[in-house]
């Protein structure tokens, strides 16, 4: 597999003031396209940081990142914009719905930036909703979802632009844990169907779902984990 991402020397600084606090140092990391990988480590550890970077949400950074592609150092405003648009969906711990829409108008959202005829974007909203679960409620309000259907319609609507790359911020931390492991399966079956994910959590059930975990600490990373090829996961081993 070819790499889809390539950090090298990666720091990051905060000033305040005269006060400068670094929250990365000089991260190299290398993740393969198909990978499911969890990142994990103690709040402030720089887990979020580190994702933001990965997805282009925070440009100002010291060293190089390459992703799908593109060295995020060296393009434009407009050409970062256009590389979060398509080449990488996001996921939250917040849904960010917009609860007056349907499913369908919330997950084709992205298509104002993107610029796509009305007809693909609806065509597309409805493919991504299918792959969650949720095609047949596509016309209902977001209003009238359960916590864990939100996140489901969030992920349908990091799909829209079908990218290569899901970057996923504590995707599970409003669910309760029957739901969360409904949305950790599907994690594991985006997975499968080629997508790269990368999942920044503090909960051990998430990072158990990944066969490549790395673990940092203020800023550092302090461990790189595989498992091996054919190796069971927890939950397989435990089945």
């Amino acid at each position: 597999m070819s790499p889809i991402i390539e950090l090298r020397a990666v720091s990051k600084h905060y000033r305040s003031g005269r006060v400068s606090t670094q929250v990365l140092h000089e991260v190299d990391l290398t993740i393969d396209e198909g990978e499911l990988v969890a990142i994990v480590g103690t709040s402030g550890s720089g887990k979020s940081t580190l994702l933001n970077i990965i997805g282009g949400l925070d440009g100002a950074f010291e060293g190089r990142a390459v992703v799908a592609g593109e060295d995020l150092g060296k393009l434009s405003d407009r050409a970062l914009s256009a590389f979060r648009n398509e080449r990488v969906g996001f996921i939250f711990q917040q849904f960010n719905l917009l609860e007056h829409l349907s499913l369908a108008e919330n997950v084709a959202l992205p298509a104002s930036f993107a610029r796509r005829a009305e007809r693909d974007a609806e065509q597309r909203a409805l493919r991504a909703l299918e792959r969650v679960g949720l095609a047949d409620r596509a016309g209902d309000l977001a209003a009238n979802l359960s916590g864990g259907q939100k996140q489901r319609v969030a992920i349908a609507r990091a799909l829209w632009s079908e990218p290569p790359l899901l970057l996923c911020d504590e995707p599970t931390g409003n669910l309760d844990s029957d739901t969360g492991h409904q949305i950790i399966e599907m994690f594991g079956e985006l997975n499968a169907s080629g997508i790269t994910l990368i999942v920044v959590t503090h909960e051990e059930r998430v990072s158990r779902a990944a066969r490549r975990v790395v673990r940092l600490e203020d800023g550092r990373v302090i461990a790189d984990e595989r498992e091996p090829d054919g190796a069971p996961k927890d939950d397989e081993a435990a089945a």
